[in-house]
């Protein structure tokens, strides 16, 4: 059963937030992770995770966000000049790796520079054979997937992938054991010299005050100043919570899985809207020239991106038009009654969320793109559930915000560089309907360098 109305009965929910039968094929990589898992194990799970998306922890990231995005920029200049124009979603999704990669295990894949490396191209390949079992029935039984030369590609990325997770686990927990060591063995020196009366104690300055939190944030660990995801769940796995080898692997997979296919859809789309826009796109820039003074070369800060609104009221008007997760189906625990229609137990509700954000009574001309629909004053009334591009209630996309900086940063770097030109027309694309929204044959645009 396919829903298109904002009734709030099925996502807002405490009790309907097992996923459809589709996702059980992302399990062989991901398990059961946040974005898999229900009931008993997703709820304390969610509650652990939720702290490693802290606008503090997000702050760090912004610079990963922006190294990554002066990649893209410089990658694209290989394309001035291409009067035909080019297919802007490989560059946006090899960006896009790079930085979930180094944000989620604080690890550098250069996929933007080796397209070719195993991890790579692992990546690439299990998620096309997923979508492919997902739409052709007859692979679905596993008796039958497993005769095919897709399971045994399937299996070769799986080990590639669970290898790179695993050793990168592993090499942190070392590290992290060595630290502490290190930080010890400091500390009973310290104490030894504090105690024959030479200098003054561990966590106090020359003044006798407690500096004890200035000492752990330079010491403790030895950490590098960016924390990675990665580092967030081996802490909370070291302060009583259990999580085990195989739950920290199951979150960094579904991060690495979650954290860039919809954010490289979502980039690729609102460049190309940006494309058809020119008047929308200059009115970006010059939003960005005032905030940043006017200043090209520098990186925005994390409060800058947030000043930028005219800028996130166009992300949100890209994904109302092309959310990254086109439906969001769920199977119902118990009978749901939607205005006098009775949804029976066991039912699988899709929530289409590309015909919901069309709705017409709340878009007015809901096919244009109109960033004005998000401005303050037009977004009053709205039903909080019209607008979903991260799904809503209890089950929402928990590193939303880390999505809509990481778009800002991207966006904003790429338009500072360059003037966008759509090549391809909205009404000639083909879009596939798969997990995450995609065109059939790319998304063409071209560049200019912006005087």
């Amino acid at each position: 059963l396919s829903l298109c109305i904002p009734r709030q009965r099925i996502l807002g929910s405490q009790k309907h937030i097992e996923k459809s039968h589709d996702y059980e094929f992302l399990k062989p990589w991901l398990g059961t992770g946040l974005l898999t898992s229900a009931g008993k194990k997703w709820h304390p799970r969610r509650k652990i995770l939720t702290p490693a998306f802290h606008f503090k922890i997000l702050d760090d990231f912004v610079d990963i966000f922006q190294e990554q995005s002066a990649v893209l920029v410089k990658r694209l200049e290989a394309e001035l000049g291409n009067e035909k124009g080019f297919n802007c979603f490989p560059y946006v999704t090899l960006c896009a790796l790079d930085v979930v990669c180094e944000t989620a295990m604080g690890r550098q894949v250069n996929a933007q520079c080796n397209s070719d490396s195993d991890y790579v191209k692992a990546v690439y390949q299990i998620g096309s054979i997923v979508q492919n079992r997902q739409q052709k029935i007859w692979l679905q039984p596993d008796f039958i997937f497993k005769l095919t030369q897709d399971y045994k590609n399937h299996q070769k990325c799986l080990a590639i992938l669970h290898e790179f997770s695993n050793r990168v686990i592993h090499e942190r927990k070392e590290e992290i054991r060595r630290q502490k060591q290190q930080l010890g063995d400091k500390n009973n020196n310290n104490n030894s010299n504090s105690n024959g009366g030479g200098g003054a104690a561990v966590g106090t300055d020359q003044d006798g005050n407690n500096n004890k939190d200035d000492y752990l944030s330079h010491e403790e660990l030895g950490r590098k100043k960016r924390l990675a995801f990665l580092d967030l769940l081996i802490e909370a796995s070291q302060d009583g919570t259990v999580l085990s080898h195989e739950d920290i692997r199951e979150e960094v997979d579904t991060f690495m899985f979650e954290g860039h296919d919809t954010t490289s859809a979502a980039i690729s789309w609102i460049l190309l809207l940006l494309g058809t826009e020119p008047t929308i796109q200059d009115r970006i820039v010059e939003e960005i020239d005032q905030i940043m003074g006017g200043d090209r070369e520098r990186f925005p800060t994390m409060q800058e991106l947030n000043e930028m609104k005219y800028l996130e009221a166009c992300i949100k008007e890209g994904l109302r038009l092309y959310p990254s997760v086109p439906l969001i189906a769920r199977r119902l625990t118990e009978d749901v009654d939607i205005d006098g229609y009775v949804l029976p137990a066991g039912t699988t509700a899709m929530i289409v969320v590309y015909q919901l954000h069309r709705n017409p009574e709340v878009f007015p001309n809901p096919d244009k793109f109109n960033p004005d629909h998000f401005l303050p004053e037009n977004c009053r009334g709205r039903h909080p559930y019209a607008y979903i591009p991260f799904s809503a209630g209890p089950r929402n996309c928990i590193g939303q915000k880390f999505a809509v900086l990481e778009e800002k940063s991207i966006i904003s770097a790429v338009l500072r560089r360059y003037r966008v030109e759509a090549v391809d027309r909205r009404e000639n694309l083909t879009l596939l309907g798969e997990l995450i929204l995609r065109p059939k044959n790319g998304l063409r645009i071209r560049i200019s360098r912006r005087n």
